[in-house]
C-alpha cells in the first residue's frame, strides 16, 4: 500500500502556497496559472459562485463588498478584538453580530466565518496538489504565526477540516523557517 502524501501549506495573510518534500528538498506546487503563490483572496461572483486567488483579486476593485482578503487576521478572534481593524477593510461583518459570537463576514448577501473563508483558500491549494499528484490529498501540515493563541490555532484546524484535510500538525512559521535552514 502506498504511503499517503502529506503536503505542507503556508496559509498566508496575503498569499498562500502548498508544497511537499521530495527526499530532503522542498518542492512548491504551482497553481493552474503556473504561479506558486495563490493570493489569499476569496470573492463571491455575481452568479453566486465562490472564486479564489487571482480571479478573486479582481473583485477587490470591481465589487469590494463581495471580496475578502487578510482573513487570517480575523481567525479565532471576536467582534471586539477586530472592531478597529475592520475600519480599514472594504468588507463588513454581518449586521446581527453580538459580542462573544463567532465572526461572520458579509460578502454580498451571504455570510461566512473566517474559517469558512480560509477553507476556500485551502481547498484551492488542495486542488492544486491533487492535480499535480494525479490523486487525492487528504493530509496536511499548516504553518501559523508563532503569536497565534489557542482559538486562532483551532480556527485554522477547523478551516482545514472544512476543506477536507486532516491537519496533522500546525507548525509555527519561525519553526518552519528553522527546519528549512
Amino acid at each position: 500500500m502506498a504511503k499517503e502524501r502529506v503536503v505542507g501549506i503556508d496559509l498566508g495573510t496575503t498569499n498562500s502556497l502548498v508544497g511537499f518534500m521530495e527526499g530532503d528538498h522542498p518542492v512548491i506546487i504551482p497553481g493552474e496559472d503556473g504561479s506558486n503563490l495563490v493570493p489569499s483572496v476569496v470573492a463571491l461572483a455575481q452568479d453566486g459562485q465562490i472564486i479564489v486567488g487571482n480571479a478573486a483579486r479582481t473583485s477587490l476593485i470591481e465589487t469590494p463588498d463581495h471580496a475578502v482578503y487578510s482573513v487570517k487576521r480575523l481567525m479565532g478572534r471576536g467582534v471586539e478584538d477586530v472592531r478597529d481593524e475592520l475600519k480599514l477593510f472594504p468588507f463588513r461583518l454581518a449586521e446581527d453580530m453580538a459580542a462573544g459570537e463567532v465572526l461572520r463576514i458579509k460578502l454580498g448577501e451571504k455570510t461566512f466565518t473566517p474559517p469558512e473563508i480560509s477553507a476556500y483558500i485551502l481547498r484551492q491549494l488542495k486542488r492544486n496538489a491533487e492535480r499535480f499528484f494525479g490523486g487525492a490529498v487528504k493530509q496536511a501540515v499548516i504553518t501559523v504565526p508563532a503569536y497565534f493563541n489557542d482559538a486562532q490555532r483551532q480556527a485554522t484546524k477547523d478551516a482545514g477540516r472544512i476543506a477536507g484535510l486532516d491537519v496533522l500538525r500546525l507548525v509555527n512559521e519561525p519553526t518552519a523557517a528553522a527546519l528549512a535552514y
